[in-house]
């Protein structure tokens, strides 16, 4: 029996929920819109490796931008480590891309689902790899309350509240 091997839970929990992320993502890319009454309010870090953003979008949310996407959203194109969607912002046109690593939160209010995840740092990119997973999340955040209500009563659950401390 190997005792040098622990099992990180954590991080394996991350990198299947990013999964499930990039899931639901392909599969509205797919489709071509988000079926239903579907749609989804996507935190990421702004300033984290791999975001390309414009720069007045960087400069009025330097630390953190929420996305909505909803009715008017192009060409959402989904990969192995980010994905890609046209926007308006005051009716002004912007293509965004974003690393599954640099997502803090992400949510489909029509049907009270959000996860969120700890902030991870975006690996290097290597064009022979196969693809890529989140790091380990970082060790000196705070742990969060075990559930918080969100503006529509939906409990929100941290994954924080089942860690070993």
């Amino acid at each position: 029996m190997r005792d040098d091997i622990e099992l990180d839970y954590d991080y394996l929990m991350q990198k299947a929920l990013r999964r499930m992320m990039y899931d639901v993502l392909t599969l509205v890319a797919n489709i071509g819109d988000a079926p239903g009454e579907h749609h989804f309010y996507i935190e990421f870090l702004t300033h984290a490796p791999g975001v390309q953003i414009p720069d007045h979008l960087k400069e009025e949310y330097p630390e953190r931008m929420t996305i909505v996407m909803q009715h008017q959203f192009h060409e959402l194109t989904v990969d192995d480590r980010k994905f890609a969607v046209t926007l308006w912002f005051k009716g002004k046109e912007a293509r965004l891309e974003i690393p599954f690593a640099a997502v803090t939160s992400f949510a489909d209010p029509s049907v009270q689902f959000r996860l969120r995840f700890e902030p991870a740092n975006a690996p290097a990119a290597a064009d022979d790899e196969t693809p890529a997973e989140p790091d380990a999340p970082e060790a000196d955040t705070e742990p969060e309350q075990p559930a918080e209500k969100n503006q529509d009563g939906a409990d929100i659950v941290s994954l924080d509240s089942f860690r070993k401390k």
